[in-house]
């Protein structure tokens, strides 16, 4: 077998294998992160969850079968290691940029609900009083 058919294999099988870890541990964890910022509604955490799941394995995975071909033939077993270690090391920059971005991202809209929580005031007002003219 060709040796670049051989890492083509190798890098395909690490960078999938790395994208649904990922995915899985962001999903398991983010949860609870999403119920809090959007205020304990549990079924549309799991449900903006999911679709920040999909979102993330279109966008990997699209990625990682961008990234398989190369313009250099790799003529020994170093070469195999070199051009791996540079395909899966962007994948991982990738990879950690985007749950960078994410974290990021529901940060912002948790430090916003925080904040409009704040502006409630935590009584209900009991009345309305008019103005009075001249007093």
């Amino acid at each position: 077998m060709d040796r670049t058919v051989i890492a083509y294999v190798v890098y395909l099988v690490v960078s999938i294998g790395l994208t649904v870890w990922v995915a899985r541990t962001l999903s398991r964890n983010g949860r609870i992160f999403l119920a809090d910022v959007l205020h304990g509604n549990e079924k549309l955490a799991d449900a903006v969850n999911h679709l920040l799941v999909v979102g993330f394995y279109l966008v990997n995975l699209g990625f990682v079968a961008l990234y398989l071909s190369g313009d250099e033939t790799i003529e020994d077993t170093r070469g195999i290691f070199e051009a791996l270690s540079t395909k899966l090391g962007v994948v991982l920059l990738v990879l950690g940029a985007m749950h960078l971005g994410n974290v990021y991202v529901l940060n912002r809209i948790r430090r916003r609900g925080i904040m409009e929580r704040e502006q409630v005031p935590p009584v209900a007002p009991q009345g309305w009083i008019a103005p009075t003219v001249g007093a």
